[in-house]
């Protein structure tokens, strides 16, 4: 079975479209890969954070990946910080880097425009990504277009590498997701449904409790037609929540029409409410009783000591390899 490597970002809450649009695909390929899922804390540095929230969302980001139908026998969890190769290795790999090949990296451009102090690690986290990577011979890496370059940074260091120093590294590949449900936002749905939206009424967050998640949903944008069907482009409103629907029912967007079509928006909206509700709360009472028990230190150590135990003996290889150390 090929490795199966991805991260779980801990620099926000995760909403709905955090789970519609991203935890499902972890979730689907649980069951065709041997998967390592790990907490890229030192990534989350390169832009300031605030410690005390940073440590916080590590643990309750990972127990909420877990609540939502990620299982622990399938997938390997780690924190990136936890396991010093990672930073080790991305030194090697930062001087065998050009400053050309990092300069290139579209992310840092887009990460560092309009801002007056920008770190070196956001310039170097690339290097870091591809650390993450070869550390641990990953077959395949989720990615969306917008991070394909990083892993193509990284198949091009793994071979630079292996061209010098011998076979050390194994060639990732990029693995694009399928398009999936993308959530839009409940105020504005002509934007996907983003931490960052300055409007909270837009959002649900996978904790939001259900008076909250029923109350933004039944205040959701919609449009003045008054009849249920969907049409991305002149009805972005209610197209959303049949693709809300849709995904909690598993059922087609055009079953979903079909059921809805004698509705109006308010019958609608209620229904939708009511799916959210009995799902999130699935989602959170599992969540509870993972971080307010010794199961999720339980897991992370597991992980810890596996990859750990891993990224020794790669490390110590790759350090010989470039003459380091007596």
């Amino acid at each position: 079975m090929k490795k199966l490597l991805t991260g779980l970002q801990p620099s926000g809450e995760l909403t709905l479209g955090s789970l519609i649009g991203g935890i499902s695909g972890s979730i689907k390929n649980q069951d065709l890969f041997d998967s390592y899922i790990f907490v890229p804390d030192m990534h989350a540095i390169t832009v300031e954070q605030d410690p005390k929230l940073l440590k916080e969302r590590i643990r309750k980001n990972v127990a909420l990946y877990i609540a939502a139908g990620l299982d622990p026998k399938k997938n390997t969890f780690y924190i990136q910080s936890e396991n010093l190769y990672h930073a080790n290795l991305s030194w090697i790999l930062e001087c065998t880097t050009y400053i050309g090949e990092a300069s290139r990296m579209t992310q840092f451009k887009e990460k560092s425009r309009n801002k007056e102090n920008v770190s070196v690690g956001l310039f170097t986290y690339p290097i870091l990504m591809a650390s993450d990577i070869l550390l641990y011979d990953a077959d395949v890496v989720p990615t969306g277009i917008d991070q394909k370059q990083h892993v193509e940074l990284a198949r091009n260091l793994a071979e630079r590498f292996n061209k010098k120093y011998g076979d050390t590294f194994k060639m990732p590949e990029p693995l694009i997701p399928k398009i999936g449900a993308k959530i839009k936002d409940l105020q504005d749905p002509t934007k996907k449904m983003s931490k960052s939206s300055t409007n909270q009424k837009g959002i649900i967050y996978l904790l939001d409790d259900e008076t909250i998640i029923r109350k933004k949903i039944m205040s959701a944008v919609t449009d003045s037609e008054g009849k249920v069907y969907y049409d991305e482009t002149n009805k972005p409103g209610i197209s959303n929540l049949l693709t809300i629907y849709s995904y909690f029912k598993n059922i087609s967007i055009k079953e979903a029409e079909e059921y809805f079509k004698d509705y109006n928006y308010g019958n609608l909206k209620k229904e939708v409410a009511d799916i959210v509700v009995e799902n999130l709360t699935k989602i959170q009472n599992k969540y509870n009783e993972i971080i307010n028990s010794q199961e999720l230190d339980k897991i992370l150590d597991e992980g810890k000591n596996k990859m750990n135990e891993y990224a020794k003996r790669k490390y110590e290889d790759i350090r010989k390899k470039v003459g380091l150390g007596r």
